[in-house]
Formats: structure tokens, C-alpha cells, sequence
């Protein structure tokens, strides 16, 4: 029955109404909800202040009753509610730093300090268990003592009980909600001190059992009872001693990382998950991951993607701190094309207008490249060099390369007026009457910018056109204005559906 209740107290959240849950940390998201700063800092501080002073009060009681009934199992008690006073005001410091911001010097926090406090309190637990071993062998085999139970003996332990079933509920509450380790090591603590003390009650029964009908055996159901006290006390701690060993060193929740690579694997445009970390200090997690995107996508988009992998990680560890690194991947769905600008992202350049032609089994590749129009001839045509060099290392099928250098604008041009020209106009619409595929021309609009003359206008087309005759007719369109009208010096057409076009 003891052991049962302490495995469900060690190893099981306690949640807000204290009911059991499983404490195999697949339930991490659950006791992490969020809190004020300032309310949880209130909460842990009353609640670990409040066990200080009933450990103080039960300490001086077992002691006091300890020492006049001479009984092994209530100095068991006694010197077990010593170490958890200590513990007690090791938490209270403990969750007064854990909760100060991180800083210059502690980039993460203070957390660890809990983990350290409960750390420190499983320590102790197992240095009085030393103790309680060593005086019950000495008094089973090498040296009685006379124990005399008295009712004050029985209301002490009784009082004690009730008391740590007070303060493991209070302490247990707010460790469950705030996700704290210290005060959940207190927690634990007192819950089996209620176990513990049970055992004594037991001992100091059968004593006056033995004393009663004189059975010499159970005179030693007193050291007997504090070995059990013990052998609990030990099998807790060294479960609750792991847990705090692997929350100092780093080690990751059981599950967590294969919860966390099923939930980023389905973020639409992370192609592989190359590695994930989790570590933990006090009740904040930290998740670093890195993942692979394809390498064409633009910076923007990479954000978004990491965007949506550190909302898959807070899905499973709410308000971690995640840190997602991408790393640029080749699809195995790319085509030429896709390599070919692959490598122009790389050099942080735009080609567009890319065209292959097969002729003879060799590839020649055309393309336009947008350059920022303050460089000199000499300079861009260097950088051309090494792209078109590095095209043909990723791409060994092309033969040759053949670039248009554009002048990518940097400065923004200062327009002189808008241009009223109706003869003009007429004119570029009845040129876009001769294209059957067009069905309408409107919004024409004529600048004159730095003495040269700009057209823009809308085109309507069919829905179902297919983007590759569109900008065939677009491209004549231009060319045939142009033509018709050398003074224009730039054209831009702008084509959109009939079901957009409402005119």
C-alpha cells in the first residue's frame, strides 16, 4: 500500500484538484499553462514560505516527543523533518531566484536553481536515511533501547500526518500549475512523510502490543519500522534524484523529441528534420532545431516556415523558447530551371526570362539578370562571370550561357506629369483590338518621367488562358506599340480575367 501511493506521488503530476496523472512527461503541455509573472511568483513564495513554518513547528514536536519516549522510529521522523526544514528553506530561496528574469550573465534564466534545490533536498533525504539505517542496525543487534509510547507520541505523529497531507496538497498544487521541480521535490517529500509516520504509528503500536502480552519479538518493531521508513525514503529519492540529474544535465523529456519531429514534419515546406534539442531549466523549456527548406524559397518565406515549426514546438511545449535554424536543401522535384535559380539566390540575384534550348543534345541556356544600376560595366559583367561559372557546376548539362544584363532602378524616379494625349490612346487601343485574345483595354495611363514617355494599361483576357500565351501576347502587345509609337519608352501591361473585369 506505501509503496503504491509513493510511486503515484513521485512520478505523477499532481494537477489542480491533486488527482493523478502520468508522469511519463507525455503531458508536459498540460501544467504549463500561462500565468502572470507576478501571480506566480506570489503563489510559489506563500506556498513554500507556509512550509517552511510547518516544518519548523513538526520538527521541534518529533524532536521534543523523540528524545522522552527514547522511540528510534519518531528521531527517525524527527531528523527526517530536519532535513526537509532545510529543504523547506532551500525551495523558498530557490523559487525566489528561479524566477528572476534572464539577464547578461544567465542568457536563460535562473530556472536551474530549482532543479539544483531539488537536487540538494534528494541529498539530504539520503544522508538521513544513512543515519536511520545505522542507528536501527545498532539497535537491533548491538544495543536495545527501551522505547516508552505515550499518547503525546500518538498526537505528535497524528499531527504530523495531517499537517504533511496539508502542505504536499498546497505544495503540490503549485507545482503542478506553475511546472516547478523544487516545489514539487516538497511536494513529494511531505506526501511521504505521511507514509512514513504511518509506519511509525505501526511500530509504536506493536511495541505496546509486545509489551501488552509479552511477545519479546516485537520489542524490535520499532527499529524495524525506521529500516522501513528508510527503504522507502531511499527508493523514492533515487527516482526523484534521476529526474533532477537529468534536468541538470540537459536531458530531454521522455517522448517529447519524437512528438516534436512527428509535429514539425508536418509543416508544409520543411523537407527534413536534421536535428532537435530540448533542455530544461526550472519550469521553461528550450528547443533548438535545425530543418531543411528547399533552397529557392525567399527569406520571407523561410521566416514563415520557422514561424510555423516554433508554433508546432509551443503546441507541445507551451512557451518554450525555440530557436529554428534553416538549412538550404536541393528537391528532388527540381528541374533545371530550379537549379538554375538556385544558384542566382545563392549570390542574392534575380534571374527571370530564363530560357533553355536543346539544340543537337547540348543545352543553351538564355536569361535576364536584374543588377543594381549604380554598378559599372566592369563589375557587373565579373559577377555574371562567376554566376554563369557556378551555373555550370551545378547544372554540368548546360553548354553555354548567354545573360542580358537590366539595370536593377535604386533610386526613386521624380515624375515631371501625367500626360493627357486622347490621339495617343486611341491609337494603342486600336492596336489591341487587332489581337483576338483581347477582350477589352482600359485604365491607359502616359508619364513623362525625366523627358521620356511611360505607358501602362490593363488588359482583360480569358480565365483559362494559359500564363505562358499570356505573356506571348503581352510581349507582342509591347513590341507592337513600340512599333506604332517609338516615342514611348518603357510599356507595361498589365493582363487580368474577364471575371475580374467587371467594366
Amino acid at each position: 500500500m506505501g509503496t503504491g501511493f509513493l510511486e503515484s506521488t513521485s512520478f505523477k503530476r499532481f494537477e489542480l484538484d491533486i488527482k493523478q496523472v502520468g508522469g511519463d512527461n507525455s503531458d508536459v503541455a498540460s501544467s504549463s499553462a500561462v500565468y502572470s509573472s507576478d501571480s506566480m511568483r506570489a503563489e510559489k513564495r506563500a506556498v513554500a514560505g507556509n512550509s517552511v513554518l510547518a516544518a519548523i513547528a513538526i520538527t521541534a514536536l518529533k524532536i521534543i516527543v523523540g528524545v522522552t519516549t527514547g522511540s528510534l522510529g519518531i528521531l527517525s521522523e524527527a531528523a527526517h523533518s530536519g532535513l526537509d526544514l532545510i529543504a523547506a528553506i532551500i525551495t523558498f530561496f530557490s523559487v525566489r531566484v528561479s524566477d528572476k528574469p534572464a539577464d547578461a550573465d544567465h542568457q536563460y534564466g535562473h530556472g536551474k536553481v530549482e532543479n539544483f534545490s531539488a537536487f540538494i533536498e534528494t541529498g539530504l533525504l539520503l544522508l538521513t536515511c544513512v543515519w536511520i539505517i545505522y542507528e536501527a542496525v545498532k539497535r537491533l543487534f548491538y544495543h536495545h533501547v527501551e522505547i516508552e509510547p505515550g499518547i503525546a507520541a500518538f498526537v505528535v505523529m497524528f499531527l504530523s500526518m495531517i499537517v504533511d497531507y496539508w502542505r504536499s496538497r498546497a505544495l503540490g498544487k503549485i507545482a503542478a500549475k506553475y511546472d516547478s521541480q523544487a516545489l514539487e521535490a516538497d511536494a513529494l517529500h511531505f506526501s511521504t512523510d505521511i507514509w512514513s509516520s504511518g509506519v511509525v504509528v505501526l511500530g509504536l503500536l506493536l511495541v505496546l502490543v509486545g509489551r501488552t502480552y509479552q511477545i519479546a519479538w516485537l520489542r524490535d518493531a520499532d527499529p524495524i519500522a525506521a529500516l522501513f521508513v528508510a527503504g522507502v525514503v531511499v527508493y523514492v529519492s533515487s527516482r526523484l534524484a534521476r529526474r533532477t540529474v537529468d534536468a541538470l544535465l540537459d536531458a530531454a523529456p521522455a517522448g517529447v523529441r519524437k512528438r516534436i519531429i512527428d509535429a514539425v514534419s508536418k509543416v508544409e515546406g520543411v523537407l527534413e528534420i536534421e536535428r532537435v534539442r530540448i533542455r530544461r531549466a526550472g519550469n521553461r523549456y528550450f528547443a533548438d532545431l535545425s530543418v531543411g527548406l528547399a533552397r529557392n524559397v525567399t527569406f520571407q518565406r523561410s521566416e514563415q516556415v520557422a514561424d510555423a515549426v516554433t508554433s508546432s514546438v509551443q503546441s507541445i511545449l507551451p512557451e518554450s523558447d525555440v530557436i529554428v535554424h534553416s538549412v538550404p536543401r536541393a528537391q528532388r522535384t527540381e528541374n533545371i530551371f530550379d537549379r538554375i535559380r538556385a544558384v542566382a539566390t545563392r549570390n542574392n540575384l534575380n534571374v527571370h526570362d530564363v530560357s533553355v534550348q536543346d539544340l543537337g543534345g547540348h543545352l543553351h541556356v538564355e536569361q535576364h539578370l536584374e543588377m543594381d544600376e549604380r554598378l559599372t560595366l566592369k563589375d557587373a559583367h565579373d559577377q555574371v562571370t562567376v554566376l554563369e561559372s557556378e551555373m555550370r557546376e551545378e547544372v554540368p548539362e548546360i553548354s553555354s550561357i548567354l545573360t542580358h544584363i537590366e539595370s536593377e532602378p535604386a533610386t526613386i524616379e521624380t515624375g515631371d506629369e501625367i500626360v493627357r494625349d486622347a490621339r495617343l490612346e486611341r491609337r494603342l487601343k486600336s492596336i489591341a483590338a487587332e489581337f483576338p485574345e483581347i477582350m477589352d483595354m482600359h485604365d491607359v495611363q502616359i508619364k513623362r518621367v525625366r523627358d521620356r514617355l511611360y505607358v501602362s494599361c490593363h488588359c482583360t483576357l480569358s480565365d483559362d488562358l494559359p500564363l505562358s500565351r499570356v505573356h506571348d501576347i503581352s510581349t507582342a502587345l509591347e513590341t507592337r506599340f513600340k512599333h506604332d509609337a517609338p516615342e514611348l519608352f518603357r510599356v507595361l501591361i498589365h493582363p487580368e480575367p474577364k471575371t475580374d473585369n467587371r467594366r
